[in-house]
Formats: structure tokens, sequence, C-alpha cells
């Protein structure tokens, strides 16, 4: 059963999916939504807004390259929403390239950005398609910043804060815990240095008086999109919510991943504990975001020997946010070819002046407040 729409929205049935599907309907894209439990995709795309007025298809489907593959084949665009990325995106990866089809998802997983890089840049690229992981507010947004920055020649070092307001997602949460029990790093005269686990730090606040505490965040995407920028030397990101409460049970839940379930003697035994850990924390489905109160801030101090530059992003609605960069880069991928193929960051694939120009027609990023020194 191949496909007979353009874009594959895989692993929809949680609060990410749905809303890329809302905004491929705004774009008008055909999409088939696809997944393990068609019953459970059909509930939550019948909530998606006008979902009647645009080309649409539910598919159940099997988590296997074979039956991907067969799905995928006939469609352009995948946009994977099925994590743990690290565990569960290789297969998606390599039935989208078995199918011809360029590849994307919402992962905050730095050692899946690894594994990509590793495994499918070249491959991807043999093929003239894209694979471009991480496309999602927490990262692109604040990636969009630092490329304003380096706008500006002779600065080499970012260092990047992204905050926001809500509460993590059910698969959100699983990809926090996922990432407690890798290695982090952030880039250091090019090289990549690991963070402490128990990395933490009282950040200022760009528009407040109040200060924040925010993490590595399992080291982010940007120091792998950034490591072979020839602009870029160093790079560090830090983030999470404005949540202070919140914020301190991840770092006592990254201290006692440290101390109780890295010692697990099995792979299997530690993602089992460190799931049923995530899984008590968020179980279900938050409430939609509401943008008097889902605000984002993305900030990124840029500096060289002799300059100097600061952008923050002040937004709303972070999944939004997501859906809609999710959906346009699906939208565009349909009409013409990025601007990078094989590994790719979202701002390399799409350019970070097309996807700002995209968040701000659709009501969700103020115009960015850049701040130059030379």
């Amino acid at each position: 059963m191949s496909s007979t729409k353009p874009v594959v929205v895989y692993g929809m049935s949680g609060y990410t999916g749905r809303l890329v599907c809302e905004y491929l309907r705004e774009f008008n894209v055909p999409f088939i939504a696809a997944g393990r439990d068609k019953a459970r995709i059909q509930e939550v795309i019948d909530r998606v807004p006008g979902i009647d007025t645009v080309d649409h298809e539910v598919v159940e489907v099997d988590h296997s390259v074979e039956a991907l593959t067969e799905l995928f084949t006939g469609a352009k665009v995948v946009s994977n929403m099925v994590g743990p990325f690290i565990k569960h995106g290789p297969i998606v990866a390599e039935a989208a390239l078995a199918a011809g089809c360029h590849y994307l998802d919402t992962t905050g997983e730095q050692d899946w950005l690894l594994e990509v890089k590793a495994s499918f840049d070249d491959r991807f690229a043999e093929k003239g398609l894209v694979i471009a992981p991480s496309i999602a507010q927490m990262y692109t947004t604040g990636e969009i910043a630092a490329n304003i920055c380096l706008e500006k020649p002779g600065l080499d070092t970012l260092d990047i804060l992204v905050l926001w307001k809500g509460f993590p997602t059910y698969a959100s949460t699983q990809t926090i815990f996922t990432i407690l029990k890798a290695d982090w790093f952030y880039l250091e005269q090019n090289q990549y240095m690991k963070w402490e686990p128990s990395a933490s730090a009282e950040v200022v606040v760009p528009g407040q008086h109040e200060t924040a505490l925010a993490l590595p965040w399992g080291g982010t995407c940007h120091p792998v999109w950034f490591k072979d920028d020839p602009r870029v030397a160093n790079c560090k990101a830090m983030g999470g919510v404005f949540n202070r409460a919140v914020m301190e049970g991840v770092v006592q839940t990254a201290k006692m991943v440290e101390e109780q379930i890295k010692t697990l003697p099995t792979v299997e035994e530690q993602e089992a504990a460190l799931a049923e850990i995530a899984g008590s924390v968020q179980a279900g489905m938050p409430p939609r975001e509401n943008p008097r109160v889902n605000i984002s801030l993305d900030s990124v101090y840029a500096s060289g020997p002799l300059g100097r530059a600061h952008c923050v992003i002040y937004g709303n609605q972070n999944y939004k946010q997501t859906g809609l960069l999710q959906a346009y880069a699906a939208y565009s991928l349909l009409q013409q070819a990025p601007k990078r193929v094989g590994f790719a960051s979202g701002c390399q694939a799409f350019g970070h002046r097309e996807l700002l120009g995209v968040l701000r027609s659709f009501g969700l990023v103020l115009e960015p407040v850049l701040t130059v020194h030379s």
C-alpha cells in the first residue's frame, strides 16, 4: 500500500503530530496520518479544526522498515513524530531513504543527531534528499536567532538560551528522560566537550528582573549543527521551562539517574526505569496552548575578538511553532529543492530568514530584538 499523498505524518496520535496536521491543512497540503493504532489516530485527527477541508487519509502501519517503505513509496516527505528517536528513528529514516523521501522530525536528542550525521548524511545526499531532524521551536527558533547574529562577520562564539512556559507533552517527557542516559556535548574550539551530568546555571532572562534556572538539556542540537560551520568555533546552549520548581525537579532526577539508573546492568533495564519515571511525570496530553500563558524566549549572545551581537526572539505557543515549522518544511520541499541535502538543520535546509518570516506571518513570534556592538 504505497502513499497517494505527498506528505506522511508518522506517529501523529500525539499532541505535536496533531499540530503538524493542522498546519498542513493551513498550507492546503494533502497528507497521510499514519501510526500503529488507526482508531487512536482517527480520534486525534477528528479534533483538527476544519480537517474536512484538506485531502487526508488515516492509515495503520507496522513499525518496520518493510512496512514503512511500502507506505512511504509515492510520497515526497516524511514528518516523523515517533520518539524517543534514538530508539525508533533509524527504522523510519531507513524507510524514508528506501522510498526516496525527505525526512523531518522534532527530536531534541543530541545522540540521535550525531547518529543521523554519521549514518545517514552521505546516503541521503547521494539521492538528493535532506534528512533534517529537530525542526522544532526549542532548537530551530534559537538557531534562527543565532544566524541573525552571525550575519555580522567576525563572531565565532555562541551562547544560546531557550526558555518556555508550559509543560512538556508525553512524548517530550519521554525524550527528556531518554536524554538523561546519554552523554551531552558542547563545542569548544570546534571540538566536542562533554558536559557534567549535574551541570546547571542561574541565567539572566532578557526582559525581566527575575533570573531562571537552566540546564544543558541534553546538549541540544546547536553544537552538532554548528560543528562544521566555519563561522563558529564555540557553542553552548542551555534551556528549560520558566517554572523553577519543574527545573529543580529535573536536576534532582538527573542526579538520581546518575546514582541509581545508570548503574543498572543493562540498557533495557535503564530504559524501562526511565520510561516508568517519565510516565509518572506526564501520562496524558496537556491542554491546548494559550498564547497569553504559553510564551517562549530564545536569546543568543554571539561574540568574537572585536565584536558582539545579541538577538532575542520573543514568541508564544512553542508546540504550535513546532507544528508550523514542520508543515512549512514539508510544503517547501514539495515545491523546490532544499538549500542543502543530506544532514541539515532547519536553517541550513530552508533559510533562517525564510523560517522567521513564516513564524512571523502566523503571529507566533515578535520581530527579533537585535543589538550589535563592534
